[in-house]
């Protein structure tokens, strides 16, 4: 049954090999677990119900991707949005969890009908390169810095806006040992190293008496107070226009990186180096959003950690499949999330943005009209704290420049349009 559901022959795989692609992809991701309901508690959500919300719009969206495209690539609440989510959009700009629940919302249905009417190629095809890695560098680097503010390690200052804090602290320095240990551990390719990571530091905390021992398991907290809770009508709000657009525009370009490069990596394109079923994977990554919205959590996507599980043997959706169900199992170990604290995921966080920071080496630093814009993009976001206005920023200066070096022919339609809206919401709603 599962080789005739899955094509396990075709892919020249078996289900011992599938199993364990899910149980090591899962093991390289279940950070999420303890730092998305970390980061989305402090816009004022109930931790345990996003810790539920979590677990159930990762298997979700894992059985989707699973059982209707037939893909080996996980998800989850996505990196950098989750930030956004609660530290530009409700913390930042002031607007109720409930809305920018709804904005996430919003967003899914838009990437969804994308998918449908096939205009994802031509908006990722009209988006410069150059734009794309400023935008990927600058989640990055917006990562490093709420790490770095978490962690105290970065505090403000009313003279130089910021400055070192006390190291000496221990929440510092738990998230800098953190920080070197999973490094290193990824460097010498240890499976799970940043969960291993997230763990050993709590534990450690614990024995040094600076944390709490909160148990090991239970029953799932309720989800009640984030699940329906979004607030259609307020995401609806025309300065919320750009929070939409934010969230639909990185989830997409991440999606579709991840998606491809996941495939590529375990040879599952086809001979014009294209990916067959993208249709469907698209949309079991929007409608994972739509679903994680509903419960209360911010974006999900498909996660680059598939890899690898993709190393590890896994070919088709099984190895989805797998993961999902390791995420509902998930559930029953609400105590020991609880019982991380935000110095042990900011060490996480700090290497997800070294990852994402990377790439900037991909830049063209020989021609200044595409280095400048990367620049800005990606120094924008930690500065502003806020992806979108990154993104606005990004694509205000790729356009300028671009027209000032008499190479408007570089700009495309979509570009401009863009930073036209861009600038017209700087004027005007801003």
């Amino acid at each position: 049954m599962l080789d005739s559901r899955f094509k396990l022959t075709e892919h020249n795989t078996s289900v011992k090999t599938e199993v364990i692609a899910g149980i090591t992809t899962f093991l390289t991701m279940a950070y999420i677990i303890f730092v998305n309901p970390s980061i989305l508690s402090e816009a004022g959500m109930d931790y345990g119900a996003v810790f539920v919300a979590t677990c159930l719009a990762a298997a979700v969206g894992c059985l989707i991707m699973g059982l209707w495209a037939n893909y080996p690539i996980a998800q989850a609440p996505g990196m950098g949005l989750n930030a956004f989510f609660t530290y530009g959009v409700v913390l930042g700009m002031g607007y109720t969890w409930e809305a920018a629940l709804g904005a996430v919302f919003f967003s899914g249905l838009c990437f969804f009908l994308l998918s449908i009417f096939k205009i994802r190629e031509w908006i990722i095809n009209s988006i410069p390169l150059s734009l794309r890695l400023g935008i990927a560098a600058g989640i990055g680097l917006f990562l490093a810095m709420i790490a770095l503010k978490n962690a105290g390690i970065v505090v403000s200052n009313p003279a130089t806006y910021v400055a070192l804090g006390d190291l000496s602290e221990p929440a510092a320095l738990y998230a800098l040992l953190g920080f070197f240990a999973i490094t290193a551990m990824a460097y010498l390719r240890v499976t799970g190293a940043v969960m291993i990571g997230i763990l050993g530091v709590t534990v450690l905390a614990m024995i040094l008496g600076h944390n709490e021992y909160g148990g090991l398991m239970s029953m799932p907290p309720s989800i009640a107070p984030t699940f329906m809770a979004l607030d259609l009508a307020g995401a609806l709000d025309v300065a919320m226009l750009s929070v939409i657009f934010a969230f639909l525009f990185v989830d997409l370009f991440d999606t579709s990186g991840t998606l491809v490069g996941v495939a590529h990596k375990g040879g599952l394109l086809d001979k014009d180096g294209k990916l067959p079923r993208l249709g469907r994977a698209m949309m079991a990554d929007s409608g994972a959003s739509m679903a994680g919205a509903v419960l209360g959590t911010s974006t999900t996507t498909s996660y680059i950690e598939s890899t690898a599980g993709i190393v590890s043997g896994g070919r088709t959706g099984l190895t989805a499949v797998v993961v999902a169900l390791l995420f509902l199992v998930s559930l029953f170990f609400a105590p020991l999330a609880g019982s991380i604290p935000a110095y042990a995921t900011a060490g996480a966080l700090l290497y997800v943005a070294v990852l994402m920071a990377g790439s900037l080496s991909h830049a063209n630093w020989d021609d200044p009209t595409d280095a400048a814009p990367v620049l800005i993009a990606a120094l924008a976001m930690p500065l502003t704290f806020s992806i979108a206005e990154g993104i606005a920023l990004g694509f205000i200066s790729y356009a300028a420049i671009k027209t000032l070096s008499g190479r408007f022919r570089d700009l495309n339609p979509a570009v401009v349009v863009l930073a036209i809206l861009f600038v017209l919401k700087f004027l005007f709603l801003d």
